[in-house]
């Protein structure tokens, strides 16, 4: 059971002003949020496998395998200007 104090205590950490019947209140939430925790852990677990996910997650990413590609020389014929193997473009700055 979660007492005032306790939720005093954690109000202080988190700097939080809470009025007498908030302090009551929350009291009250926690100590059922505790409960439940207390009704989780009665449950058999034991052949229940550990996962990472709740769902099956399966990547849809294909595998990263080289392929051909275009050459310098074709991706240079698209260009309107080439100069020494490179694109030519025009000067920006003086």
């Amino acid at each position: 059971m979660i007492s005032i104090k306790q939720v005093e205590h954690v109000a202080k950490l988190a700097r939080l002003s809470l009025s007498d019947d908030e302090k009551k209140l929350y009291t009250e939430q926690l100590a059922k949020i505790l409960e439940y925790f207390d009704e989780l852990k009665k449950v058999d677990t034991e052949s229940i496998e550990p996962m990472a996910h709740a769902l099956s997650v399966v990547s849809v990413m294909r595998d990263d395998e080289p392929k051909e590609c275009v050459n310098r020389e074709q991706l240079l014929g698209n260009a309107p200007a080439e100069e020494n193997g490179y694109f030519r473009v025009p000067r920006i700055g003086e």
